[in-house]
């Protein structure tokens, strides 16, 4: 008898569920729709740079012309030498630095100097864009280019002006420079068109790495003739008499960024900020600016680079 109750208990319930079911409005599952992530943040341009203040200057002007377009910048500076600051654009390490067209041209591409600028930015844009997929923008006037320096007073002295003034007086006159100077293929080509005495590279020869301790060594006497460049600060800043290169031996060395095809294919407003920058930069701007930072001063480079665009009215 109980065992029935149970059994009707039991049907009793099932008919009330299943009239529930049937008499509850019909209900469309809809599908969940997935939790749509938050835009991610433009990817940085990494802007690298060579270590040596005219370098690293250059390298936080286009680092700041940038971001002042709204573009977000990573500074990857002081990378070294050129070899090093060059593997690293190619290997994606940075997306852009700048480089000097005759370095470009003779130590990357290992190509013949070009005598004219025109031919030397023509023949590096073909050449790193074929082996590399880098471009070349629009480079500034400055010409850094090597050169070779006296004291005023020690070069009057001798009456030297030029490079062919400096023969007749380089088997006796201590040349200072850096370590690798002597080994450049640029430097022995030099030394075989004006006639200098081998002792001018060889045993008198003094090895001064940075370019404060060469000038410094020209200024206390240890040394007569210093390993300069064009834009060198200490030119102007020390009063120094830049020799003549009378021969025009040495090519022209302008700067300009070296930037990957495939950044600015994604970030073409790189080159429209960075080619309106370029002019900006001459041989005088390029040696006061460097003489900020090398001189007595010492002023930082990023204040240094900053307070000058700003002045141009080119960054707020």
């Amino acid at each position: 008898m109980v065992r029935s109750i149970r059994m009707l208990l039991a049907f009793i319930t099932l008919v009330g569920v299943l009239l529930a079911a049937c008499s509850a409005p019909a209900q469309t599952t809809q599908p969940t729709a997935a939790p749509q992530p938050a835009p991610a943040e433009a990817t940085p341009v990494r802007i690298g740079s060579k270590n040596f203040t005219e370098a690293i200057l250059v390298a936080e002007m286009y680092a700041l012309a940038l971001e002042d377009a709204g573009i977000r910048v990573e500074r990857k500076f002081n990378l070294g030498a050129t070899p090093v600051a060059h593997t690293a654009l190619v290997n994606g390490e940075i997306d852009l630095y700048p480089e000097y067209t005759s370095t470009g041209l003779l130590e990357v591409l290992k190509q013949a100097p070009i005598a004219d600028a025109k031919g030397i930015l023509e023949a590096v844009r073909k050449g790193y864009e074929e082996q590399f997929k880098l471009t070349w923008l629009e480079p500034s006037p400055f010409n850094n280019t090597n050169a070779l320096a006296m004291t005023r007073q020690r070069a009057e002295e001798l009456g030297i002006r030029t490079y062919s003034d400096l023969v007749a007086r380089s088997g006796e006159l201590k040349l200072g420079g850096p370590p690798e100077f002597p080994e450049r293929e640029d430097t022995k080509g030099l030394m075989a068109a004006y006639g200098f005495d081998p002792k001018f590279i060889g045993d008198n020869f003094v090895q001064l790495d940075t370019g404060a301790l060469r000038y410094e060594a020209l200024t206390k006497g240890d040394i007569d003739v210093v390993v300069a460049f064009g834009t060198d600060g200490q030119i102007n800043g020390l009063g120094l008499a830049l020799l003549e290169d009378d021969k025009n031996y040495y090519p022209i060395y302008q700067i300009a960024p070296v930037i990957r095809q495939d950044t600015l294919a994604a970030n073409p407003a790189i080159a429209e900020t960075l080619n309106k920058l370029a002019p900006l930069l001459t041989n005088d701007v390029m040696s006061g600016l460097n003489w900020q930072v090398d001189g007595p001063e010492k002023k930082e480079i990023a204040d240094v680079a900053r307070a000058f665009l700003q002045q141009q009215g080119f960054i707020k």
